[in-house]
């Protein structure tokens, strides 16, 4: 087909429709030619036209008659070079790294390699044609009616979290219609929607998004990536999970599912994974940024035929180069002013703050997203992790930003099994981190609270196994953390031993209980709340299958353990002396011998009175009573008003045997009434008038407010 090229322009980058034709830009700059590919629907490659402007190393041209849906890709020429980094190989079909939408799934039998696999040598180049194995890009429309869609713009002092997985949550649910299980549209469904208000959480934070392919020697076994941290495109949403189709249904249902969710005044959180691509090592496949740029596109060693791996994934995004950079912030600003989503969890973030090796609070990356007027109050969480030297940085990132507080994980787990030398550490999890937040101009809400995530046991395996089983995962179990703070009460895996059954179910209300009266912000994992299981696995990374699915068959249990945990939810945001917006007025949290009336914060033994200095760090304390007073927030409201709240007396007890506590007097009020003891699974929130000592049950927690 002759079709009318004309010069058009190098920005944006991607593929643009307006009035006049599509626009087409991709940014190469050690290209000698760029060839723009275009594709029927049965993926038969229908034309081939050079664009021949080229601007501050973007090559760009406008054709007529170019529509919605038009599949397309590119073929780039150039130096091929590994051992000077240089992979550019024609016959590699590439897929648009601007791409808002991408059809088709990657076939690894094709030719999708730019070097001779067959012989294994990465120096030898292949020249078969690799087209009919690689996804296509899509043109998509923008246009869409967002009904006057408003944000509900939550403070991060008043979020909880949903951590779930799209296609997990409703693929089995009878409530949604079949067509929608599993997708976009099945998460936003009016039953999905109504289980998420009733529970009470303020955000989903939606496992990857982006469009991503399953890894080569996961189809080999017959499993497939579950988790999306393996990224093909950064504008496009995973057309896996879409009901409408992969030529650009998948944009305008990601938008709706959005406006679905702000309707119902819930926020939307992408996990983005700007660390590392889909194209792995020297090794790896030639399906986008690779053969378009690789000396731009990846962080090379000193040898350039080799990538630098920071994520444990055979390469790293080179953030130091301004184009990357650029492709990561003209994709966050996409996904905030496109597609209206909420704030963003950066997958490995100390790999994006990586400037030379070390991890840089000045870096490039944190200085543009700090003065981006697009970003400003968008949600910023960090992972504030990555896999290589000096990599682990929790309590170091900058303000702004919020981070995954992993020593939160950790201590949290280690208390309630009763581990020695843990209360010290315990009491400023509890208080919101101070001692990692508070001395950089950071809140409590700097800390994103967290007892487990997709990455390790869900809560019902951390009550229930000892040891990790990933046999299904065909790696003979080698994957997966061994290190797992997890105890199983005496029986691994399921059990009919209805007293291990009743502890579990006790502990299990002991780390829910915890997260939701900790000060910072709690992020509980989709299915913790109705004692989802992976059986063991630690690493369900591609497990896409009932393993991981929420199963909607609850039992009497499982549904206690849900009301029980939207009661919690609903009891914190209640009450800001749950949720404070500052550090406790500066004090030391730990200060004994102050009058608990001006205190933010008091701590007290079994006798009623406050815990000496020494006692923090004995090995042998595992319960303590800790006073919040309601009085001493020290903020106000929109209209200026003092905000005062409740005072609540929080005992745990993290050893086998009950405890006698005497209560320390009220701050304002006449009397204590007991507000939730874990120990009771079957009606926790019972309330009852306590006058002057109680007997806290092993392991169990205990919390009192005034009246």
């Amino acid at each position: 087909m002759n079709r009318t090229l004309l010069p058009g322009r190098p920005y944006p980058l991607g593929a643009t429709v307006s009035s006049k034709g599509t626009n087409f830009a991709i940014f190469s700059e050690g290209a000698t030619c760029v060839d723009l590919c275009l594709f029927d629907p049965q993926g038969k490659q229908t034309d081939s036209i050079p664009l021949r402007e080229r601007t501050a190393f973007v090559w760009h041209g406008l054709i007529r008659d170019i529509m919605p849906g038009q599949l397309y890709g590119y073929r780039i020429d150039g130096p091929w070079e590994p051992e000077r980094g240089h992979r550019f190989n024609p016959a590699k079909l590439l897929v648009d790294p601007y791409a808002e939408a991408i059809s088709g799934q990657v076939d690894w039998k094709a030719p999708i390699f730019g070097y001779d696999i067959a012989s294994g040598d990465d120096l030898k180049i292949d020249t078969q044609d690799s087209a009919a194995g690689v996804p296509k890009s899509v043109v998509v429309d923008s246009k869409f009616d967002w009904g006057g869609d408003c944000p509900p713009e939550t403070p991060l002092a008043d979020s909880v979290i949903y951590e779930v997985h799209v296609r997990g949550f409703s693929i089995q649910n009878p409530m949604v219609p079949e067509k929608l299980r599993g997708t976009y549209a099945g998460l936003s469904h009016e039953s999905s929607i109504n289980y998420f208000k009733k529970l009470g959480i303020t955000a989903v934070e939606l496992l990857p998004i982006h469009h991503f392919i399953d890894e080569g020697h996961l189809v080999d076994k017959g499993l497939r990536d579950y988790w999306g941290y393996n990224t093909l495109g950064y504008f496009a949403p995973m057309s896996r999970y879409s009901s409408s189709g992969d030529t650009g249904g998948q944009v305008n249902e990601f938008k709706e599912m959005v406006r679905a969710f702000h309707s119902a005044g819930i926020e939307v959180i992408l996990d983005v994974v700007y660390n590392h691509t889909c194209e792995g090592d020297q090794l790896g496949p030639t399906l986008s940024w690779r053969g378009v740029c690789n000396l731009t596109y990846y962080r090379l060693t000193e040898n350039p035929r080799y990538y630098m791996d920071y994520t444990g994934t055979g390469n790293t995004l080179n953030v130091r180069n301004p184009q990357v950079l650029k492709m990561i912030m003209d994709s966050l600003r996409y996904w905030v002013t496109e597609m209206h989503v909420d704030g963003f969890r950066f997958d490995l973030a100390a790999t994006l703050a990586r400037e030379l090796h070390d991890v840089s609070r000045l870096s490039s990356f944190f200085d543009t997203i700090h003065q981006d007027p697009t970003l400003a109050g968008i949600k910023l969480i960090a992972e504030p992790w990555d896999v290589g030297e000096g990599g682990y940085q929790v309590g170091q990132f900058p303000v702004l930003w919020a981070e995954w507080n992993g020593r939160y994980r950790d201590t949290v787990r280690r208390f309630w099994r009763g581990d020695p030398s843990q209360l010290s550490d315990f009491a400023n999890r509890l208080m919101g981190s101070s001692d990692l937040y508070q001395f950089d101009g950071r809140k409590p809400y700097a800390s994103i609270n967290f007892v487990t995530a997709h990455d390790g046991f869900t809560l019902c395996d951390l009550v229930s196994y000892n040891e990790k089983h990933n046999e299904t995962n065909q790696d003979d179990n080698k994957d997966g953390t061994n290190d797992n703070d997890s105890w199983n009460m005496g029986a691994e895996g399921l059990t009919d031993d209805q007293g291990i059954n009743t502890l579990r179910e006790r502990q299990t209300r002991n780390f829910l209980a915890t997260l939701m009266l900790s000060q910072g912000v709690p992020m509980l994992t989709g299915g913790d709340e109705v004692a989802r299981s992976q059986r063991g696995n630690n690493n369900s990374y591609c497990q896409d299958n009932e393993l991981t699915w929420f199963d909607w068959n609850l039992d009497e249990p499982r549904k206690r353990l849900r009301d029980f945990t939207a009661r919690l939810i609903k009891f914190r945001l209640s009450h800001p002396n749950l949720h404070r917006r500052k550090f406790f007025q500066d004090r030391e949290i730990r200060k004994a011998g102050q009058s608990t009336i001006v205190q933010d914060a008091a701590w007290f033994n079994t006798d009623g009175k406050q815990v000496p200095d020494e006692v923090w760090n004995t090995e042998w304390n595992r319960s303590i009573c800790v006073l919040l007073n309601g009085q001493t927030l020290q903020v106000t409201n929109d209209q200026g008003d003092p905000v005062a709240d409740n005072s609540f007396l929080l005992i745990v007890n993290a050893a086998q045997d009950g405890v006698q506590f005497t209560l320390p007097p009220c701050v304002s009020k006449d009397r204590w009434v007991q507000i939730i003891d874990t120990e009771d699974i079957t009606n926790p929130f019972t309330e009852k008038e306590v006058i002057e000592k109680v007997i806290i049950g092993g392991r169990s927690l205990l919390l009192f407010m005034d009246r």
